[in-house]
Order: structure tokens, then C-alpha cells, then sequence
């Protein structure tokens, strides 16, 4: 049993499960028959899922099952090819990747993209970018209004850092911190804008197990400080298993399981394609 304890998944109408504490909030990203394809190759193919306003979702799946392609489709990296993407309820048809940020979408990457030679506090001070500042012409002059928005920026910053223990690193270089520092600034500079869902691209990726373990609580404390809704990409069985509520299995571009962690590691076809897979890889 994990002691990162998850709420009961309960059934919509539309046979999604979100977590019991969700039922009478609106889901903040329902995926219809989501789909795109690459010269006629199908990398996404009708997809289906819905996530719960608070929920700590898992999307998993084989070495190019298509799951950062997901991940670019609800950024706008991508336009789908077919199908909807409701986020809080919202179309976002026809919207960029800074309108989808600014309507509540942040994401990760698998490798990591931080500004390297700017602080880690001006890293996050880029995040904030969604909040109104200042004009242009208070920042030239230095009106009061623009160390006003400044001092207000900075209280921010080292608020968000404070999460993860770093407010003593605001001002380091961000490509000076150890990989597993970087990691949580990015998550940090994410945050940063608002977002009411926030995508981790392998979160852990190259984290020891105590980094690891870290995280997850990490992970579980965003969601509850901020009451957000969080959808991981993640190789880490154990990680994923640990917090997530619902997982979302992917095979060559379509969904071939969902459900709670104990559905999935008990279904015959995700063992087959997935986890069993990467059994066979520790035995060879």
C-alpha cells in the first residue's frame, strides 16, 4: 500500500473515472477522439481521456507509443488531425501554445530547457510572465509601478522556490545547479504561470531512488497547495504506481488500458506490451 494516499476513482457518464473528491467540479482536460497523423502515419490515434480537477494522472506506455506527442497536441506544439481537447471545459481549437499556457496548460520536458546563464530566480521570474507587470513606459522611466510589480515578482519567485527548499539558490546560475536542482526549478518556473494542469515530461529521468522518492512527494504537495490537476509521462513504475490516480496506457498511438494503478498492473495487455517488456530487457 503507498503511503502516498490517493482518493477513490468514481465513474462519469461518459465512463471516465476521475478521483471522489473531483465528482462536482468540472474535469480540467477531456480528450475526444484525439488524433494526428505524420504522412499518413497515425503517431495518435482516437484518444480518450479524461482528468479529474485535482487528480494525479499517469500516462505510460513503450518507447514511442506516442506519449510526448500527446503531450505536444494538448500544447498546440501540434494541431490534431481529428478530435476535441476540452480544457476546464473550453475548446481550444484554433489556440497557440502561449494562449494554451495562458489558458492554464504547463509542461516540462524530458530534457531539460531552463536558461542556463540567467538566475534561478529570474527563471521563475520568466514564469510569472502571465501576471501583469508593468508598461513599458513605467519600465524604462522606473516608475513607482514598476518596482512595485518588481518587488512583487521577486516575493513570488522566492515563494515558489521556498516549495522545493530553494529560495537560498535564487541567485545561482541555473546551469551551475546539480541535475536533480534543475529538474525542480523547471517544475518550479512551470508553476510560475498559474497553470490549472501541469504536464511532467519524465520527471525522474536520471534520479536516484531518494530523488526519486523526493519527488513523488513533491508531486503530492503541488497538487494539494496549489489544487491542481498534474498528467505525468513516466518510466518509473514505481513512481507512477505510488501517486497516480488514474493511468492511461498507450501502444503505437492508441490507448490500449485505463484505470486505476491495480487495474493496470493487473491487465493482461499492458503487461504484455509495457511492463512485461521491460522485464524482459532486465533478464536480457
Amino acid at each position: 500500500m503507498s503511503k502516498h494516499q490517493k482518493d477513490k476513482m468514481v465513474p462519469l457518464p461518459s465512463d471516465a473515472i476521475i478521483p471522489e473528491r473531483d465528482i462536482d467540479s468540472m474535469p480540467v482536460l477531456e480528450c475526444r477522439h484525439l488524433g494526428i497523423e505524420f504522412g499518413g502515419l497515425k503517431a495518435v490515434d482516437d484518444l480518450n481521456f479524461t482528468i479529474g480537477k485535482t487528480e494525479i494522472a499517469g500516462l505510460i506506455g513503450p518507447n514511442g507509443a506516442g506519449k510526448t506527442t500527446v503531450f505536444n497536441l494538448l500544447t498546440k506544439v501540434y494541431t490534431p488531425t481529428t478530435g476535441t481537447i476540452l480544457l476546464n471545459g473550453v475548446d481550444t481549437s484554433g489556440k497557440n501554445t502561449v494562449q494554451i499556457n495562458k489558458m492554464g496548460i504547463a509542461r516540462t520536458f524530458q530534457n531539460i530547457r531552463l536558461f542556463s546563464s540567467l538566475s534561478v530566480e529570474d527563471n521563475v521570474k520568466i514564469g510569472l510572465h502571465n501576471h501583469e507587470r508593468y508598461s513599458t513606459a513605467s519600465g524604462i522611466l522606473r516608475l513607482p509601478s514598476y518596482w512595485k510589480k518588481e518587488k512583487a515578482a521577486h516575493e513570488r519567485a522566492l515563494e515558489l522556490l521556498s516549495l522545493f527548499d530553494m529560495q537560498d539558490m535564487a541567485d545561482y546560475k541555473a546551469g551551475s545547479l546539480p541535475y536533480g536542482a534543475q529538474r525542480r526549478l523547471e517544475i518550479v518556473r512551470a508553476l510560475a504561470t498559474d497553470p490549472r494542469l501541469l504536464l511532467l515530461d519524465e520527471p525522474a529521468a536520471g534520479m536516484n531512488p531518494a530523488e526519486t522518492e523526493e519527488l513523488m512527494e513533491n508531486i503530492v504537495k503541488i497538487r494539494d497547495t496549489f489544487h491542481i490537476a498534474v498528467l505525468l509521462i513516466e518510466h518509473d513504475m514505481n513512481l507512477v504506481m505510488g501517486i497516480c490516480e488514474g493511468i492511461c496506457v498507450l501502444n503505437f498511438g492508441k490507448i490500449i488500458a485505463k484505470g486505476t494503478p491495480e487495474e493496470i498492473q493487473a491487465n493482461p495487455a499492458v503487461i504484455e506490451a509495457y511492463l512485461g517488456n521491460k522485464k524482459e530487457d532486465k533478464d536480457a
